[in-house]
Protein backbone atom coordinates (compact mmCIF):
# COMPACT_ATOMS: atom_id res chain seq x y z
CA UNK A 1 0.00 0.00 0.00
CA UNK A 2 2.85 2.68 0.72
CA UNK A 3 4.74 1.73 -2.63
CA UNK A 4 1.14 2.56 -4.01
CA UNK A 5 1.12 5.88 -2.76
CA UNK A 6 4.18 6.95 -3.35
CA UNK A 7 3.33 5.87 -6.78
CA UNK A 8 0.60 8.59 -6.88
CA UNK A 9 2.79 11.03 -5.34
CA UNK A 10 1.97 10.70 -1.82
CA UNK A 11 5.10 11.45 -0.55
CA UNK A 12 5.04 13.34 2.44
CA UNK A 13 2.93 10.43 4.28
CA UNK A 14 4.99 7.25 3.18
CA UNK A 15 6.52 6.69 6.43
CA UNK A 16 3.47 7.32 8.14
CA UNK A 17 1.73 5.02 5.72
CA UNK A 18 4.31 2.91 6.43
CA UNK A 19 3.93 2.89 10.41
CA UNK A 20 -0.22 2.35 10.15
CA UNK A 21 -0.43 -0.95 7.57
CA UNK A 22 2.50 -2.44 9.58
CA UNK A 23 0.77 -2.01 12.94
CA UNK A 24 -2.83 -2.64 11.07
CA UNK A 25 -0.94 -6.42 9.70
CA UNK A 26 -2.07 -5.73 6.36
CA UNK A 27 -0.59 -7.96 4.19
CA UNK A 28 -1.06 -10.20 0.78
CA UNK A 29 -4.01 -11.50 2.57
CA UNK A 30 -5.98 -8.29 2.77
CA UNK A 31 -7.28 -6.06 0.20
CA UNK A 32 -7.23 -2.50 -0.14
CA UNK A 33 -8.43 1.10 -2.25
CA UNK A 34 -6.60 4.05 -2.33
CA UNK A 35 -8.96 7.02 -2.46
CA UNK A 36 -7.02 9.79 -4.28
CA UNK A 37 -7.50 13.15 -3.91
CA UNK A 38 -8.04 15.63 -6.59
CA UNK A 39 -5.12 18.22 -7.00
CA UNK A 40 -1.66 17.50 -5.85
CA UNK A 41 -1.93 14.02 -3.72
CA UNK A 42 0.71 15.17 -2.03
CA UNK A 43 -0.77 18.11 -0.31
CA UNK A 44 -4.36 16.58 0.45
CA UNK A 45 -6.27 13.92 2.59
CA UNK A 46 -5.78 10.67 2.01
CA UNK A 47 -7.99 7.87 2.69
CA UNK A 48 -7.27 4.12 2.25
CA UNK A 49 -9.91 1.13 3.04
CA UNK A 50 -8.76 -2.03 3.59
CA UNK A 51 -10.51 -5.57 4.54
CA UNK A 52 -8.26 -7.81 6.55
CA UNK A 53 -8.76 -11.24 7.50
CA UNK A 54 -9.95 -12.17 11.17
CA UNK A 55 -10.52 -15.67 12.84
CA UNK A 56 -14.52 -15.17 12.57
CA UNK A 57 -14.47 -13.55 8.93
CA UNK A 58 -13.42 -9.94 7.76
CA UNK A 59 -12.31 -6.84 9.34
CA UNK A 60 -12.91 -3.37 7.92
CA UNK A 61 -10.10 -1.02 8.53
CA UNK A 62 -10.41 2.73 7.08
CA UNK A 63 -6.85 4.82 7.40
CA UNK A 64 -6.61 8.48 6.59
CA UNK A 65 -3.48 10.46 6.57
CA UNK A 66 -2.99 13.69 6.24
CA UNK A 67 0.41 15.33 5.64
CA UNK A 68 1.93 18.97 6.40
CA UNK A 69 0.84 18.35 10.45
CA UNK A 70 2.90 19.53 13.01
CA UNK A 71 3.82 15.87 13.60
CA UNK A 72 4.87 15.17 9.98
CA UNK A 73 1.58 13.61 8.80
CA UNK A 74 -1.38 13.08 11.19
CA UNK A 75 -2.97 9.69 10.56
CA UNK A 76 -6.02 7.59 12.29
CA UNK A 77 -8.32 4.46 11.43
CA UNK A 78 -11.21 3.31 12.24
CA UNK A 79 -11.27 -0.51 12.39
CA UNK A 80 -14.56 -2.80 12.07
CA UNK A 81 -15.56 -6.25 13.25
CA UNK A 82 -18.58 -8.16 13.87
CA UNK A 83 -18.14 -10.62 16.97
CA UNK A 84 -20.86 -13.36 17.60
CA UNK A 85 -20.16 -13.13 21.36
CA UNK A 86 -22.41 -10.51 23.27
CA UNK A 87 -20.53 -6.68 23.88
CA UNK A 88 -19.97 -7.42 27.29
CA UNK A 89 -17.48 -10.70 26.71
CA UNK A 90 -16.13 -8.64 23.63
CA UNK A 91 -14.58 -5.83 26.19
CA UNK A 92 -13.31 -8.54 28.81
CA UNK A 93 -11.96 -10.77 25.93
CA UNK A 94 -10.02 -8.41 23.33
CA UNK A 95 -9.98 -5.27 24.88
CA UNK A 96 -9.50 -5.95 28.74
CA UNK A 97 -7.00 -3.28 29.14
CA UNK A 98 -9.46 -0.64 28.18
CA UNK A 99 -11.97 1.00 30.98
CA UNK A 100 -15.26 1.28 30.15
CA UNK A 101 -16.31 5.09 30.22
CA UNK A 102 -20.36 4.28 29.59
CA UNK A 103 -22.64 4.61 26.91
CA UNK A 104 -21.93 7.20 23.92
CA UNK A 105 -25.94 8.03 24.07
CA UNK A 106 -28.72 4.78 23.91
CA UNK A 107 -26.95 1.92 22.92
CA UNK A 108 -23.34 2.31 21.90
CA UNK A 109 -20.51 1.32 25.07
CA UNK A 110 -17.23 3.51 25.06
CA UNK A 111 -14.04 2.13 26.02
CA UNK A 112 -11.73 3.71 26.86
CA UNK A 113 -7.55 3.61 25.65
CA UNK A 114 -6.37 7.35 26.37
CA UNK A 115 -6.37 10.54 25.02
CA UNK A 116 -5.81 8.83 21.13
CA UNK A 117 -7.57 5.76 21.16
CA UNK A 118 -11.48 4.57 21.83
CA UNK A 119 -13.69 1.48 21.19
CA UNK A 120 -16.99 1.82 20.40
CA UNK A 121 -19.30 -1.63 20.91
CA UNK A 122 -22.43 -1.69 19.63
CA UNK A 123 -25.11 -4.46 19.61
CA UNK A 124 -26.26 -6.24 16.61
CA UNK A 125 -28.38 -9.11 17.06
CA UNK A 126 -27.29 -11.99 19.43
CA UNK A 127 -23.68 -11.01 18.97
CA UNK A 128 -21.91 -7.66 18.77
CA UNK A 129 -20.27 -4.71 16.56
CA UNK A 130 -16.40 -3.05 17.52
CA UNK A 131 -14.85 0.17 16.17
CA UNK A 132 -11.86 0.90 17.31
CA UNK A 133 -11.03 4.67 16.36
CA UNK A 134 -7.53 5.37 17.09
CA UNK A 135 -4.61 8.87 16.55
CA UNK A 136 -2.02 8.01 15.63
CA UNK A 137 0.56 10.41 17.81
Amino acid sequence: MTIAAVQQGVLACSGRINQVVSYLGVDDQAGGVLMLPAGPADQRLVPFAFELPTPTGSAYVSASFAPNQSNGCGASYDAVVYWPQRCDEVAQQSFGPFKLAGLLKKNIFVLDGGPATKVFLMPAGSGCISIKKEVVL
